[in-house]
């Protein structure tokens, strides 16, 4: 796990570079910035939705983890998340519309569902080869930076979830490299490539609201119909 540690660190260390320069700047450029990262991040996505081999395993996966993230309730529970730190750091919360809890959904999304937290955590899991979460490490901490410096406190606090969610991986990493192979993995991250687009036209261009979070079961459900697609072919 010292990739995800490496990466846990640069999400803090970013974030406070983020949060200190970010007093310097006007609101004008802040708006500009986070407009910035957004085509950034929507680009991004679309680059990882062209990985697909089958486009309806996505739509699939998109249809059934909504369904399941609406019934677990993953987007109210990571607002709830939100809301409880930013009152156990500041003694008082303004609730989902705060720019805490916006800052720390759209961080922890982010950094969640890219292809290199999935392949990076399996690689340091499985053979202590953390090379993967480093570079993935670098990117994050500049993301880190320009995310706090707009969207405050709520950025550092991903590293949480992506604690979490990269050490549980690593932990498994022998299980999940026996069963995920190449198309899994595809489609996995072309489906990870629509839950960015929808960061990006969400919550950093506020095109429309979107309640990604609830999504974040396609990444699990999309390689299960990838395998159970391959025992009906044969």
């Amino acid at each position: 796990m010292i990739g995800t540690l490496i990466n846990v660190v640069a999400i803090i260390a970013g974030s406070a570079v983020g949060i200190f320069f970010g007093k310097h700047l006007s609101n004008n450029l802040k708006s500009t910035v986070v407009a910035g990262m957004g085509l950034f991040t929507s680009a991004v996505g679309i680059q990882m939705f062209l990985k697909t081999e089958n486009a309806l395993i996505v739509l699939g996966a998109l249809i059934f983890g909504a369904i399941l993230g609406e019934w677990w309730g993953v987007e109210d529970g990571l607002q709830n998340l939100g809301i409880w730190l930013e009152k156990r750091l500041s003694g008082t919360s303004t609730g989902t519309s705060s720019l805490f809890v916006r800052g720390f959904l759209t961080a922890s999304v982010l950094y969640c569902t890219g292809p290199m937290a999935v392949l990076g955590s399996i690689s340091d899991g499985l053979s202590g080869n953390y090379l993967t979460l480093s570079i993935k490490s670098v990117l994050d901490g500049f993301i880190s930076i320009a995310f706090a410096s707009t969207l405050g406190v709520g950025v550092a606090f991903s590293a949480l979830p992506v604690f979490l969610y990269q050490g549980g991986i690593s932990l498994l990493a022998a299980q999940l490299n026996s069963v995920v192979n190449e198309s899994m993995m595809n489609e996995m991250t072309a489906t990870g490539g629509v839950l960015l687009f929808g960061i990006g036209i969400s919550s950093l261009l506020e095109i429309k609201k979107i309640r990604v979070g609830n999504f974040l079961p396609a990444l699990v459900i999309a390689p299960i119909m990838v395998y159970i697609l391959s025992l009906i072919i044969k």
